[in-house]
């Protein structure tokens, strides 16, 4: 399928840190996604929080179902906008492979514990995961991903304009501009994740019970999709509650999802890049909402943020997961010969920066169970170590 001269050919790849032979039957974004979804990190990602503790339910959306959502949600926009749909989903399954035990949680627990020794974020995270942690070839260490897929995760919210020390010297080997904005397909991928969350966030609150239909009513996009389906729920329909909420949560995405497919329509127009180095180079996104969208959705994020992220029950949680994530972080870090083996040799034969960032990497790659389990062996005399 032909795309727009303004999506990521692949005609001129930038090919692969370590060069290998290109595949017959894929092009590289297909054989990086691929990469991806059989990595030891994407598959960590069905123990991850989302906003709920795996074990606070089987229905809440974990990384996992979260990434696979947003990959659904960019593949549908990229299509429409003409661009690569591969390497738009490639963006969007590996852009969270950073992330920590007990989701924002747990990140922000080794941001504090790593502030003095290069910090920590899950966005550089992600970029370790698939250069250096990732341990399946001979040839290298990592996934060995494309130029243009590496591009993608380590711009897909824009210019990078305080790189961490990983993200910068890895930016100079690939030859990585930090102040350009990434393609269509990277801003395509980091919209869909905003789409995803707010949607699937209402969602999984409102089955939580956290929140309810009667809080939605005046709330931009939300409200008023709910409207229209009350107008189409039957009495004696079954489950005529599960019902609403499944079609205003789809209205909700649709909604956004349109409104971001025809502003940037508008604002490729109006740029009119013969290449994707022309949307790089350009002053501001392309991929972006209607001004008046780009408000309803502020809305909806501070709605999220006052009555769910911050409500009463996800706050206990939070707090325990983060204590859990300081302890772990605290006792390894004290002393590196608790760690299992392979993690405690690498951190005995480095400085103790380096071993501090061996025990990040160690915590950033546990599930939120074999966080709870590990922070159990270390901290309670009845559990073997």
């Amino acid at each position: 399928m032909s795309i727009a001269p303004y999506a990521v050919q692949t005609g001129t790849a930038r090919g692969r840190l370590y060069p290998e032979p290109e595949a017959p039957t894929r092009t590289p974004w297909q054989r990086d996604r691929d990469r991806v979804l059989h990595s030891a990190g994407f598959r960590t990602l069905q123990y991850k929080t989302q906003v709920f503790v795996n074990h606070e339910g089987d229905f809440f959306r974990t990384r996992l179902t979260h990434s696979l959502e947003v990959a659904q949600i960019a593949r549908s926009i990229a299509r429409r906008l003409g661009v690569d749909e591969d390497l738009t989903e490639t963006l969007a399954l590996a852009h969270d492979l950073g992330h920590t035990p007990f989701g924002h949680a747990g990140e922000d627990a080794l941001a504090a514990a790593m502030r003095d020794w290069g910090g920590f974020d899950h966005n550089t995270q992600t970029l370790r995961q698939v250069t250096k942690l990732e341990r399946r070839y001979f040839a290298f260490d990592g996934l060995n991903l494309t130029w243009e897929t590496l591009e993608g995760l380590v711009k897909h919210n824009g210019p990078v304009d305080h790189p961490t020390g990983y993200v910068a010297d890895y930016a100079d080997r690939l030859g990585l501009d930090l102040g350009e904005y990434a393609p269509v397909e990277a801003q395509v991928a980091a919209m869909s994740d905003d789409i995803a969350y707010h949607a699937h966030d209402l969602d999984d609150g409102l089955r939580a019970g956290l929140l309810h239909l009667s809080d939605l009513v005046d709330l931009p996009v939300v409200g008023q999709a709910l409207a229209e389906v009350r107008g189409l729920a039957g009495a004696a329909d079954l489950d005529v509650d599960a019902r609403l909420r499944h079609e205003t949560i789809r209205r909700v995405i649709n909604a956004l999802a349109m409104d971001l497919t025809n502003q940037t329509r508008r604002n490729l127009d109006r740029l009119a890049p013969a290449s994707a180095d022309d949307v790089r180079r350009a002053d501001g996104p392309v991929v972006a909402y209607s001004p008046a969208m780009a408000r309803d959705n502020g809305a909806i994020r501070t709605f999220l943020y006052a009555r769910l992220y911050r409500h009463w029950r996800v706050n206990r949680m939070t707090r325990k997961a983060r204590m859990a994530v300081e302890s772990i972080f605290a006792i390894l870090a004290q002393d590196v010969s608790l760690l299992p083996d392979g993690w405690r040799q690498q951190a005995q034969a480095t400085d103790p920066t380096g071993a501090r960032r061996i025990v990040a990497d160690y915590i950033a790659g546990m599930t939120d169970r074999f966080a709870m389990e590990e922070h159990r062996r270390l901290t309670d005399l009845s559990v073997p170590g």
